[in-house]
């Protein structure tokens, strides 16, 4: 990932308003009847093209569940491929991935279509997530800005994951943050989807946040 800082200013703030992966061998507690996973619902969203299909093939430990399309001439009014010139495909429905962080703490990650068209599933997919995470591209960071405005809206915890795709600028997480007007208390992270150690470290510190906001 590059390191390097970009002087150059980062968009204009927003107004307030891989490849299948083979199953893992059995975990310990799923021998054991006598103890159930404390199961946890994760929501992953962002603009089209942002990398959400990316992010849960990455970490689950599942061959992820893709609901991906054949891109045709009829989405080239509302799809803008500008940025991800080769991308082929779109999720209609969702994406699905599991990922096991501890000995019984399971997380189901859920990724959202991102066109707007698809926008109605939002809230049947968010039902019942502990909190999600916005993914956000640099180059088009209003993208993003419908994600935020909606679990803002309907009050669940949320962390911005910044998608660093190769030969574009880096950019500090306060960078980010003011180009966003993200609140100070809401964790802003730099990664990569296709690495799976940055995924996890994402999904830890949405847990971690999402532990924090809590009611006690």
């Amino acid at each position: 990932m590059d390191s390097a800082v970009s002087e150059a200013p980062l968009f204009t703030p927003r107004q307030r308003n891989p490849q299948d992966r083979p199953e893992e061998s059995v975990q310990a507690w799923q021998l054991d009847h006598t103890r159930a996973p404390i199961a946890t619902k994760i929501v992953v969203a962002g603009g089209f093209g942002v990398g959400k299909t990316t992010f849960v093939g990455s970490v689950s430990e599942i061959t992820p569940l893709q609901t991906e399309a054949l891109m045709t001439q009829a989405s080239e009014e509302t799809d803008d491929l500008t940025a991800t010139p080769d991308k082929v495909t779109t999720t209609v429905a969702m994406d699905f991935g599991r990922l096991t962080l501890d000995d019984d703490l399971v997380l189901y990650v859920f990724g959202t279509p991102g066109q707007q068209r698809f926008w109605f599933m939002w809230d049947d997919l968010v039902r019942g997530a502990i909190g999600a995470v916005v993914l956000a591209d640099t180059r088009r960071l209003a993208d993003c800005f419908a994600a935020l405005d909606y679990f803002e809206s309907c009050g669940l915890p949320y962390i911005v994951a910044v998608n660093h795709f190769e030969g574009t600028p880096g950019y500090e997480q306060d960078d980010v943050r003011e180009a966003l007007t993200i609140p100070p208390h809401v964790p802003v992270v730099i990664m990569d989807a296709r690495n799976r150690i940055t995924v996890v470290e994402s999904l830890l510190a949405l847990v971690g946040h999402a532990l924090d906001v809590a009611p006690e």
